[in-house]
């Protein structure tokens, strides 16, 4: 299994390739795409793939935490992260080591 990082450019050509617009437009179209999700999630807002999965912005409280090196008490100021969570069919694509 190789270690391959999936691009911008790839997701243009795999656009190219497959629906038939320019490269100019896929790489546009692509733009959007995660533009528009990128938008959605920092507003706050879940995104929902179907068949792939959903990001979620959660919000975490401020809470005591403790220097590894230290063992010092230190406060953990509130913070929203984003997770992604893979929905059944990706789950069980990776597990069956193929695509659906």
């Amino acid at each position: 299994m190789g270690e391959k990082t999936l691009t911008r450019v790839d997701l243009s050509e795999a656009v190219y390739q497959k629906v038939g617009l320019s490269r100019t437009e896929s790489a546009d179209l692509v733009e959007i795409f995660l533009d528009t999700i990128s938008d959605r999630i920092v507003q706050g807002e879940s995104v929902k793939l179907s068949s792939f999965g959903s990001f979620v912005v959660r919000s975490k409280n401020e809470r005591i935490g403790r220097n590894p090196k230290t063992g010092e008490e230190v406060p953990i100021t509130p913070r929203r992260v984003m997770v992604f969570k893979p929905s059944n069919i990706l789950k069980k694509a990776v597990l069956d080591g193929h695509k659906k």
